[in-house]
């Protein structure tokens, strides 16, 4: 291992170096504009690093990769508009945090818990690899819906205080994530004759749209009452990262804890950062002794969701490395790159091509490293955003949604259901129904659906398997076990308030 490392930082030239250096700038950028994203950084890169030898292509590349993960964390705690769909759980508190006047603090303990997050997924990376893959084999259809039943579960654990208004805009969100072609059998549904439709409905184009457009027509609704942005901007000269070592410690169990959640669900194929990060902050809030703070700027959410969706990095790349089986949609692209260059990933990888395994390993710490960095020295300035009134940040930020969501696929349609769901969330804002769970449903609602299907059709319509498997008993075990602490709780505070 080790002379393998050594050979690989011999061939970190300076250019290289400044390769990666500039990829996770651009991946942040990406990742901080709403409608861009990882993935289309990763696409729009491609094409160039096919003349390039593997060295230079693989260090923009991890670039690309890592900063684009991180940059979502940006706009979702200045502007409650997740960057990416993997920061949508950082809104819940990091916004909150930046209303009380902490933005610099959310964004240090944003950015801290990334890197940690994705240092620790690079560390299991390099020493566990082929073994954690062993597990991903081990994840079939009854599986993969019990762990997307259980992310699931975290809409009514978002609802304790309304449970009614917040299970309706979940289920609301799943209904909306059956519009299209059905799963397995591809038969159209929900489509009203609309070919807009026909295709489904993009989780990107209903995430900008209920966050972003919805934001800037409750802007409009106000009348221009509001010329400035009325978010307390209290600390934006911020002392290094916002936070003591002190606080930061106290985080330790959840850090390790998401970073695990999040290496574990990122080798699996298909789930990705999103999913991570909603399991990882539930299950922070079930484990604290303050689970009424979450929602309102706790930092444990924050530090949960930001360390699970970059553990999900390096998750993401087992798989890929170790089986030649992508575990997301970034790493598919990655496949494509590596095989341009006459590299196959899977087991023989590491002992044919042992060079360029560990070159990727000493891409992504360094780029990892750039990012924390990167991300430091931009703090004050990202935190000074915040004082740009909203009449003039809500119509740039409006004009980079139109760009990011035309770029998803070059489709008019997509604008004008941005609008649609821009009026939703509008509604729903102004109706006390919360936007996350509504996502949430969109997001994990098809998968939950895709893979019961399966399931079922593996099993000839068979139920048994869902509680034989010991791995789909286990989450489903979780999730009603979850669902029914949350009802009792709530029963429990009702019960309590009626009685005084």
């Amino acid at each position: 291992m080790l002379e393998n490392f050594m050979t690989a930082i011999l061939t970190l030239s300076p250019q290289n170096i400044l390769l990666i250096c500039g990829g996770v700038i651009i991946g942040l950028v990406f990742g901080a504009i709403p409608g861009l994203s990882t993935t289309m950084a990763v696409a729009l890169f491609l094409p160039i690093t096919f003349a390039m030898k593997m060295e230079p292509s693989i260090s923009i590349l991890m670039g690309l990769y890592i900063g684009g993960f991180s940059g979502g964390l940006i706009s979702a705690i200045l502007l409650n508009i997740p960057g990416t769909a993997a920061s949508l759980m950082t809104c819940m508190d990091g916004h909150p945090m930046a209303r009380k006047g902490e933005a610099g603090k959310a964004l240090g303990l944003g950015i801290f818990s990334s890197f940690l997050g994705g240092a620790i997924s690079i560390v299991a990376l390099i020493l566990i690899a082929p073994m954690l893959a062993n597990i991903a084999l081990k994840f079939g259809s009854f599986e993969y819906f019990s762990l997307t039943f259980f992310a699931l579960s975290i809409i009514v654990t978002m609802s304790s205080k309304d449970m009614v208004k917040g299970t309706m805009s979940g289920l609301l969100g799943i209904l909306v994530a059956m519009i299209g072609p059905a799963p397995v059998d591809t038969y159209p549904r929900f489509t009203f004759g609309l070919p807009a439709l026909e295709s489904g409905i993009d989780s990107t184009v209903a995430l900008i749209g209920i966050f972003a457009i919805s934001e800037i027509f409750i802007m409009a609704d106000k009348k221009g009452r509001e010329t400035v942005n009325t978010v307390a901007v209290q600390n934006y000269k911020v002392k290094g990262l916002g936070f003591t070592f002190a606080e930061y410690w106290k985080e330790k169990f959840n850090v390790i804890r998401s970073a695990v959640i999040g290496i574990l669900i990122g080798i699996l194929p298909g789930i990705g950062g999103t999913l991570a990060s909603i399991i990882s902050y539930n299950t922070a809030k079930k484990a604290s002794s303050h689970p009424e703070e979450f929602g309102k700027g706790a930092a444990s959410g924050l530090v949960a969701s930001e360390t699970a969706n970059n553990a999900a990095i390096g998750g993401a790349m087992i798989p890929l490395l170790a089986l030649g089986i992508p575990g997301d949609a970034v790493t598919g692209l990655l496949l494509g790159a590596f095989t341009m260059k006459g590299v196959q990933p899977g087991p023989l990888m590491f002992t044919n091509d042992g060079k360029t395994i560990y070159y990727i390993f000493i891409a992504m710490i360094i780029a990892n490293t750039v990012m924390l960095i990167a991300n430091y020295f931009s703090i004050p300035a990202f935190v000074r955003l915040l004082r740009i009134p909203k009449r003039i940040l809500f119509p740039v930020v409006g004009f980079l949604c139109v760009l990011g969501v035309y770029g998803l696929n070059s489709s008019t349609s997509d604008l004008v259901l941005m609008l649609v769901f821009g009026i939703i969330g509008f509604f729903m804002k102004k109706w006390g129904l919360k936007e996350q769970p509504f996502i949430i449903g969109i997001l994990v609602g098809f998968m939950a659906e895709q893979n019961f299907r399966r399931a079922i059709m593996y099993s000839s319509g068979s139920f048994l398997p869902f509680i034989t498997s010991p791995i789909s008993l286990l989450f489903l075990a979780a999730a009603f076990g979850s669902i029914g602490f949350t009802v009792y709780r709530s029963v429990k505070k009702m019960s309590l308030a009626v009685e005084e």
